[in-house]
């Protein structure tokens, strides 16, 4: 029923106000009428008529309609009229407003100033004749009532509007953290897929242009090539279909539980170069042991960049690779002897070494790539081995 009455006062506010000020001023009305053997009915509808409109401007200026309407209570209780709670309803309405607008020190302020206006008044023209203490309590619970209240519920206004406020701010950081996170995994994938397609892809350029050149001379050897272009171009197809997949599939896929490339795939990858015709030497110094899974796939998705790189760049034919183990790093070089490759150009290609560089820091590591003193091109990656 509340929850009803709230709703349509909410969508008639007007007639609410309306309503309420009648209310008011009929009451007050009323008790100017009890003054003894006089009248005061039509002044007493007068003054309360006025009264009762100042209180149209309680929201606007709380202030003036407190003085205002206290001005018109001492009118009245000087014609003999008792101060009751009914006599005092205006200044209690504009008591309360003001504590709603104005905060509780200014509320106890007029508090105090109507109480030395009021309390003289009562004591001096009190028809019933009861003891002055009882005056000075009665005054002053009615007065201090709608302070109390309005301080109550601005205090609880405040608490909801933190809470609200509060609630908002969690949501935005929520909404900001699930933006945050959507951007780190579609910059995963584009790595992901950059460091799939580049290298497949110059792998196969170079096995099929090998395959090209001796296709007259050495048909054996070329059709050997041919065979391993097909196996580059199956794993190249079967690496982006799994990629692809996570952003397809809602549920876990066999494919999905295949374990991530790491450095026990180096082997594989180094035989794959050398049927493209890069020979690559690979030297390990340092007690080896197992990688996390994330700084083993960083770990060879930085060898399979700079060993592509070196395919589609540097005119040689041969690459090392320097794996240094130690108790807390891994140390990766991979080096050639030819020209190094260009730099990366804004916005268009060359996005490599800034990979390496991102997934080296995702792992809490770095990467250096640069000329050699001797000669040629490096390319070095830090990584933290975590036990």
């Amino acid at each position: 029923m509340f929850v009803h009455l709230r709703r349509h006062a909410q969508q008639y506010p007007r007639l609410v106000e309306g309503v309420f000020l009648a209310v008011v001023c009929a009451a007050t009305s009323n008790q100017y009428r009890r003054t003894g053997t006089d009248t005061m009915w039509w002044p007493g509808v007068v003054i309360a008529g006025i009264v009762c409109a100042c209180l149209l401007a309680r929201r606007r200026h709380p202030g003036p309609v407190v003085v205002l309407t206290t001005l018109g209570t001492v009118l009245v209780g000087s014609r003999g009229c008792a101060f009751g709670p009914l006599l005092l309803l205006p200044v209690i309405v504009a008591l309360y407003e003001l504590t709603l607008r104005s905060g509780q020190r200014t509320a106890l302020t007029y508090c105090l100033c109507i109480a030395l206006v009021l309390l003289p008044t009562a004591l001096r023209w009190d028809p019933d004749g009861d003891p002055w203490a009882d005056e000075v309590v009665s005054l002053a619970f009615w007065i201090l009532l709608p302070v109390l209240h309005g301080s109550a519920v601005r205090a609880r206004r405040a608490y909801l509007s933190a809470v609200q406020a509060r609630a908002e701010q969690a949501e935005r950081i929520l909404e900001e953290e699930a933006r945050h996170r959507v951007y780190e995994e579609r910059i995963r994938i584009a790595r992901e897929l950059h460091d799939v397609v580049a290298h497949h892809m110059a792998l196969a350029n170079a096995q099929a242009g090998t395959a090209a050149h001796l296709c007259r001379s050495r048909p054996e050897q070329a059709h050997a090539i041919l065979t391993e272009l097909t196996v580059t171009t199956a794993e190249a197809l079967r690496e982006l279909q799994a990629t692809v997949g996570l952003l397809r599939e809602s549920e876990t896929t066999e494919e999905s539980l295949q374990p991530a490339p790491g450095l026990s795939r180096l082997d594989d990858l180094v035989a794959a170069f050398a049927a493209a015709g890069l020979h690559i030497t690979v030297a390990a110094d340092g007690p080896q042991h197992p990688l996390p899974a994330g700084t083993d796939l960083t770990a060879f998705r930085i060898v399979q960049e700079a060993l592509t790189n070196v395919a589609k760049h540097a005119a040689v034919s041969t690459a090392h690779i320097q794996l240094l183990y130690t108790q807390d790093r891994l140390s990766i070089t991979i080096s050639n002897e030819g020209n190094p490759p260009p730099r990366p150009r804004a916005r268009s290609g060359g996005f490599g070494l800034v990979g390496m560089r991102e997934r080296a820091q995702s792992a809490g590591g770095h990467v250096h790539a640069g000329r050699r003193p001797e000669g040629g091109f490096a390319v070095t990656a830090e990584l933290p081995i975590h036990a």
